[in-house]
This record gives C-alpha cells, sequence and structure tokens, in this order.
C-alpha cells in the first residue's frame, strides 16, 4: 500500500482532513481545486445595496424560511446593508448554539420549515436575494461558514450546494457525486463527498496527518476510525494478499465491502507524519492505534498495541516526545525484518526440524512470559496507583473532616454571637420602650403645671385688677369727700359770694368726670393686660 502522504502540508481545508492516508491532495486534485476556486471567485458578484433611512416592513428568519422566495426577494432589496448583516449575525449567533436548549430549538424549527419546502428548486433559487439564498443554505446544511463575510461563493454555487449537487465543505467543493461514483454510499446519502466527508456519519473536519481517518484501498472512500471502531468495522480478518494467509487486523470499507489491511498503514502514517507531531498530537496517535488494535490476535498486532500502551505511560512519566518517536520507528523496522514464527510448520507448509520447532517454541514461551511480566508489571503499577490514590483520598477525607469540624465551630460561634446580638437588642428595646415611657409621663407633668401655670396667672391678674380697682375707688372716694369738704366750705362762703353759684356747679361736675374717668382708665388697662397675657 502506497499511502498518499505529506509531511509538510498545513491544515488548511476540510478537503485535507478528509483522511490521514491522503493528508494533501495530489497534483491534479491541486489543480482542478484552484481552477474551481478562481472560476467561483470571479462569478462571485457584488450586490449593491443602496443606503437610505428604512422605515419600511422589517422581516425575521422565519420569515425566509416560510415565505415565498420572489415576495421575500423584493422585500429584501429595499432593507439597507445594516439590516441584512444584523439578520445574518443573529443566525450565526443561532448557529454556535450557545444560547442552550431554546436556540437549538429554533433552529431545528428553521431547517424542517425549509427541509419540508419543495418549491426551493435550482429555477426558483436563481430568484433569491443573495443574503436570502446564503441563509437558506446555512439553515439548511446547518454550518455557519456560508454567512462569514469573507466567504464569497457565486450564487449558482450556493443552488448546488443547497440542492446536493455540491460539496457543502466550502474547501472542497467538488461536484457530486464524485468521480460520478455508483456506490451504494454516494447514491443514497444526500451531500456526501467521498473525497472529504466520513462513510459513516458523512461529516468532515480539519484533521490531518493523523490515523484518525481511513481510507480504503480500492475505492479511496474515507472512515473517521473512531466510527469504525464503533461499528465494528476493524476487526481480525485473513489479508487477501498474496504469499499470505495470516489472521490480522483488517478495516472493512462500508462503501465497497472490501478490506483493506492496518499495520502497514499505520506504519507509513508514521513514519511520514510522526517526526512533525507535537507532544500531544503524539499521545493522541498512540492512543488511536492502540484502541485499533486493542482486539488483535497476531503476534505484531499485540506487539504494537503493548509497544503503545508502554510509549503512552512512559510518556506521561515525562519520556521525551522525540525519543517516544525514535521508539516507535524503531519498532515498526524490527517488525519489519521480524520473520514469521509459526511453531512446527514453515513456509508452504513445510514440516520444521525438531531443533528448529524446539526454537520457536522456546520463543513463544519467551514470548508467553514476556507478555506475563508485561502484565504482572501492568498490574503492579496499577496497584501502586490505587494505593496511591487511596491515600491521595484518605488525606482529603481528612483534610474534608478538619474543614467540617471547622466550619461546625465557626457556625457555633456565629451563632453565640448572634444570641448575644439578639439579647442586647431586646435589651435596648426594652430601655427604649422605658425612656419613652417615661417622655410621655414628663410631657403629661409638663402639660399640667403649664395648666397650672395658665390658671394662677389668670387669678393673679385677677387680683391685681381688683386691688388697683379698689384703690382707684379709694382714692376717688378721698376726693369725693375732699370736693364734698370743699363745697361746704364754698356753701359756707357763697352767702358772701352770691354770684359765684354756677363756678362751683360747674367745678362739681368737673370732679365727677375725673372720677368716672380714673375708673374706665383702670377697667380697660386691666382688660388690655388679660388680651395680652391670653394671645401670648
Amino acid at each position: 500500500m502506497d499511502p498518499r502522504l505529506a509531511q509538510n502540508q498545513t491544515r488548511e481545508s476540510p478537503t485535507e482532513s478528509a483522511s490521514s492516508r491522503d493528508t494533501s491532495p495530489t497534483a491534479d486534485g491541486i489543480v482542478v481545486k484552484k481552477q474551481e476556486n478562481e472560476r467561483n471567485e470571479n462569478d462571485c458578484f457584488e450586490q449593491s445595496v443602496v443606503r437610505r433611512n428604512f422605515n419600511g416592513e422589517k422581516i425575521t428568519l422565519r420569515n425566509i424560511a416560510e415565505e415565498r422566495v420572489d415576495i421575500m426577494s423584493e422585500k429584501m432589496q429595499v432593507l439597507p446593508e445594516e439590516y441584512l448583516e444584523e439578520l445574518k449575525n443573529g443566525l450565526r449567533v443561532v448557529l454556535e448554539g450557545n444560547g442552550g436548549s431554546q436556540q437549538r430549538e429554533e433552529f431545528l424549527s428553521l431547517q424542517k420549515l425549509v427541509q419540508g419546502r419543495s418549491d426551493l428548486t435550482p429555477k426558483t433559487l436563481l430568484r433569491a436575494h443573495r443574503v436570502q439564498l446564503e441563509v437558506l443554505v446555512a439553515v439548511k446544511m446547518g454550518i455557519q461558514a456560508f454567512l462569514h463575510p469573507n466567504v464569497c461563493l457565486s450564487q449558482s454555487s450556493l443552488i448546488e450546494i443547497f440542492s446536493y449537487k455540491r460539496c457543502r465543505n466550502i474547501a472542497c467543493q467538488y461536484q457530486l457525486p464524485v468521480d460520478e461514483c455508483t456506490c451504494e454510499v454516494c447514491t443514497n446519502k444526500n451531500g456526501f463527498c467521498n473525497v472529504c466527508m466520513c462513510v459513516i456519519c458523512t461529516k468532515f473536519d480539519f484533521e490531518v496527518n493523523t490515523c484518525r481517518w481511513i481510507g480504503c484501498d480500492l475505492c479511496s472512500h474515507w472512515t473517521h476510525t473512531d466510527c469504525a471502531i464503533r461499528d465494528g468495522l476493524i476487526c481480525m480478518g485473513t489479508s487477501a494478499r498474496v504469499g499470505t494467509g495470516q489472521a490480522e487486523m483488517l478495516f472493512r470499507c462500508r462503501a465497497c465491502n472490501r478490506t483493506s489491511e492496518l499495520l502497514g498503514w499505520v506504519k507509513d502514517v508514521f513514519q511520514h507524519c510522526a517526526p512533525s507531531w507535537n507532544r500531544a498530537s503524539l499521545l493522541t496517535e498512540l492512543d488511536i492505534v492502540g484502541r485499533i488494535f486493542r482486539g488483535s490476535e497476531d503476534v505484531k498486532g499485540r506487539k504494537l498495541f503493548w509497544k503503545c500502551e508502554e510509549l503512552i505511560e512512559k510518556m506521561k512519566g515525562g519520556l521525551a516526545e522525540s525519543t517516544a518517536c525514535r521508539a516507535i520507528l524503531m519498532f515498526f523496522q524490527e517488525l519489519e525484518v521480524d520473520p514469521s514464527r509459526n511453531t512446527g510448520i514453515g513456509e508452504g507448509g513445510r514440516l520444521l526440524a525438531p531443533q528448529e520447532a524446539c526454537k520457536q517454541i522456546a520463543e513463544v514461551v519467551q514470548e508467553a512470559i514476556r507478555k506475563m511480566e508485561m502484565v504482572a508489571d501492568e498490574k503492579l503499577r496499577m496497584l501502586k496507583k490505587a494505593r496511591l490514590a487511596l491515600e491521595t483520598c484518605d488525606r482529603e477525607l481528612e483534610d474534608k473532616a478538619r474543614e467540617a469540624a471547622e466550619l461546625k465551630a465557626e457556625r457555633q460561634r456565629r451563632k453565640q454571637q448572634i444570641d448575644e446580638l439578639e439579647s442586647i437588642v431586646k435589651l435596648k428595646q426594652a430601655e427604649a420602650d422605658m425612656f419613652q415611657l417615661k417622655a410621655d409621663e414628663t410631657r403629661r407633668e409638663a402639660e399640667m403645671l403649664q395648666k397650672i401655670a395658665l390658671a394662677k396667672s389668670d387669678k393673679s391678674e385677677e387680683d391685681y385688677r381688683n386691688r388697683y380697682l379698689k384703690l382707684k375707688l379709694s382714692e376717688a372716694e378721698a376726693e369725693k369727700q375732699y370736693l364734698f369738704q370743699k363745697m361746704k366750705v364754698q356753701e359756707s362762703s357763697r352767702a358772701l359770694h352770691g354770684n359765684d353759684g354756677n363756678d362751683s356747679s360747674q367745678m362739681f361736675a368737673n370732679a365727677l368726670k375725673n372720677v368716672y374717668n380714673v375708673s374706665s382708665g383702670a377697667d380697660c388697662q386691666t382688660s388690655e393686660r388679660n388680651s395680652g397675657r391670653k394671645n401670648s
């Protein structure tokens, strides 16, 4: 088997990731691919979008998935470029699936609508708007790359992808079926490309220079190694190579139902690609090869399985990847020169000499002893790991118990603090109630004292007024007596002065008026004082 491998091939496209055997396209494939890409770039048109203030009807992804192509195309012609870009960004977010089950259900609903429409034919899609066509293709294929601004496919290419007549892998873009293949897979699986897709899961990825893809020696169809192991396509069988009739690990292609040997394929992949792998890649490839040959029953296959397991353990223990790479390559060289070891029977079925037969029996016994020793070492290593894991668990358990005790003590301390704070709060509340009660009593006493003070003030004013009136009355009485005495004197002297009668009468009237004015003034002054006290 001559694998088509390239050591310096970069990971640039899903087409190259179609296999680990053909990690780079052939020269003819590169030329054809380049011509198709140039033609697609020339066919890619620039759709003119007039920038304007948009006040018209807006559309949604569901509208595009449901409504007729021509009607939706007319609506999208008047939409601004910014709105169309937001529409594509919204679909990209849905396809990324970071929003959980809601976005997943939304995408499945849109995909069901698009896949269920019978009017989306190549003829009707020719009238579709550019963004409308990109959205329809992205929804049907479930690939957000069709919405990327740097991806520019012609309208005819998008229509062919939508109609399953061109590979949906943007980096491949082969017409389907490739090379007019009439196998059952290429015929029955819509959109299947045997250049870059897995025969079982029909998916493509960007893995190159790897054992993760297995190619058929006869039909050149490709299969994920994991898919082949899961579906039981890797198993023991009789090789069809001339000169051998021994059982070995084989891969059975689902497309053509024929087998390909795996040991030579793994050796070729490692010889061409292993020097360029980093540590993580080498560990991954050794794990894949180990899973491939885990069920091997032939000597070479078992040796390869044990070697992979051994190198994985050593690399986990610190072995450099360059050393591990040299070891596996040297192992393949040793397998190449290792003769066939059949006990007692040579090539062509001839009987061996007793000495040679004993020699081969001794080798088989030594092989069995070595295998038993390896198994014992493996079990001892597993026992050590289990013991270490148990000790680690015990330490973690002790740490957790100590943390639990500390948390319990902290909880008790916090509980005590809370109880103390609650008692302080209750005490302060009781003090507040007591102070409030005293304040109410003090306020009532103040109101009572104020009333008493007002009453005493009224009584004092009344006493003062009465004393003042009595004083004025006594003064008026004295004045009256004085006037009467004076009048008597005047009457006694009236005989002497007869014409003075009128004057004395007038003087008496004036005296009475003065007494009246004095009494009225005292009353008014008392009233003003009472009114002033009430206002204050």
